[in-house]
């Protein structure tokens, strides 16, 4: 398994929990804007997408609900919920922290 794909299991329910927080969206719609927003690099599958939102649902992190669309159609959008934002309040701290400490070891020296 490569370094890249370890780092992205570690990630990818902050990474939902994110975007999920700045609207609701529906899994199409996260795959894309990942994608867009990351310049690329995130390239999300829905086998890999699907069963981390259901992870998510489950832990009460997210809701999923059944939408209708223009032309009768219905989407399934994702909303996170007050223990969903705390978490993610949590996360984002330690990540802050953790990037701080990374980018200090990382940069060189100075004596």
């Amino acid at each position: 398994m490569s370094y890249e794909r370890e780092l992205l299991k570690g990630s990818t329910d902050t990474l939902l929990l994110s975007l999920i927080s700045n609207q609701p969206m529906y899994g199409y719609q996260i795959i894309k804007e990942l994608e867009k927003r990351s310049n690329g690099y995130f390239q999300f599958k829905e086998g890999t997408l699907y069963p981390a939102l259901h992870r998510l649902e489950r832990a009460g992190l997210i809701s999923g609900r059944w939408q209708k669309i223009p032309g009768g159609q219905e989407r399934r959008y994702y909303f996170i919920t007050t223990k969903g934002q705390k978490v993610l309040a949590e996360r984002l701290s330690i990540w802050q922290d953790f990037s701080a400490a990374v980018s200090l070891i990382m940069q060189p020296a100075s004596n």
